[in-house]
Order: C-alpha cells, then sequence, then structure tokens
C-alpha cells in the first residue's frame, strides 16, 4: 500500500521537516540506504512534552511522543527521497530521557516501531535499539533515529 494512503488511513497527514537545531541535516542518503538525524517530538514547531520519562511523563505518553518523533522521521524521508521509495525500515534508534529507575524504553520506543509497522507494514519491522539517557536536546523526553532503505 502507498505509504501517503496508509497515513490517510491512519488519520495522519506528514508535518512540515522539522529544522536542525544545530549542525546537520535532518536526512541524508548514502547509496541505498536514507539516514534520518535524530527526530523530537517537535508538532508545528513546538515541543511536544518536556522532562523525564518516569517522572513528570509517563510512559503511555512518551509512547505516543516517540510515535510523533516516527512521524517526523518521515517527512524528512518524504522531503529527501519521497515515501514511496522506501523499501525497507532497516533500523530503529531510540532514545528516552529516563528518571532514576526506570527501565521501560523498549515499550516507549514501541510508538515508533508500531507505527512504521502500520505504515509499511511487513516492511516496516526493524531492528532496534531502545536506549536511557540522562538528558535530550531541548530537554525533549523521547527521540529517534531510523535508516531506511531506498529503490
Amino acid at each position: 500500500m502507498d505509504p501517503h494512503a496508509k497515513l490517510a488511513e491512519l488519520g495522519l497527514s506528514l508535518p512540515s521537516v522539522v529544522p536542525p537545531v544545530a549542525a546537520y541535516v535532518p536526512a541524508v542518503q548514502s547509496g541505498k540506504h536514507v539516514y534520518v538525524s535524530g527526530q523530537v517530538p517537535i508538532a508545528d514547531g513546538q515541543l511536544l512534552a518536556s522532562g523525564k520519562v518516569g517522572a513528570g511523563v509517563s510512559p503511555e505518553q512518551a509512547k505516543q511522543l516517540a510515535q510523533q518523533c516516527a512521524l517526523n522521521a518521515l517527512a524528512a524521508i518524504d522531503a529527501l527521497v519521497g515515501l514511496e521509495n522506501v523499501v525497507k525500515v532497516v533500523k530503529v534508534t531510540g532514545f528516552v530521557a529516563s528518571a532514576e529507575g526506570f527501565t521501560g524504553q523498549p515499550a516507549v520506543i514501541n510508538g515508533a516501531s508500531e507505527f512504521f509497522g502500520a505504515v509499511f507494514g511487513e516492511a516496516g519491522r526493524h531492528a532496534r535499539s531502545a536506549v536511557g539517557v540522562a538528558e535530550l536536546p531541548l530537554g525533549a523526553p523521547v527521540e529517534v533515529e531510523v535508516i531506511v532503505e531506498v529503490v
């Protein structure tokens, strides 16, 4: 299925590409792969939440924020090569700003992983890392980076 049609079916549309907050580009293609820079949960130019998961940000809210990060990643891919050219989501790396003792990073990053599965079906299944960190840029609770294979 066309990923744009699947997004519409999910009641979503691609946002504008989130502008970089430092010296990098949102995505770069090398050969048959697109590497997407870490995306934080920004919508309409605003960070949707700040703080640490497990203290101020619930795991359920963080899972939704991870989906927004994934949606932002798709916007970067679409702007660079077009979503219709994605063959496979290869690798997802998720970072979770974690309160002391919080160990639910995999469940949080499922927000991104399940979203890629919903958009791309079997081609959305990927390798993954879910890492707890002390802090993230802008105070974001979650950051997601993605590698996809394209035609």
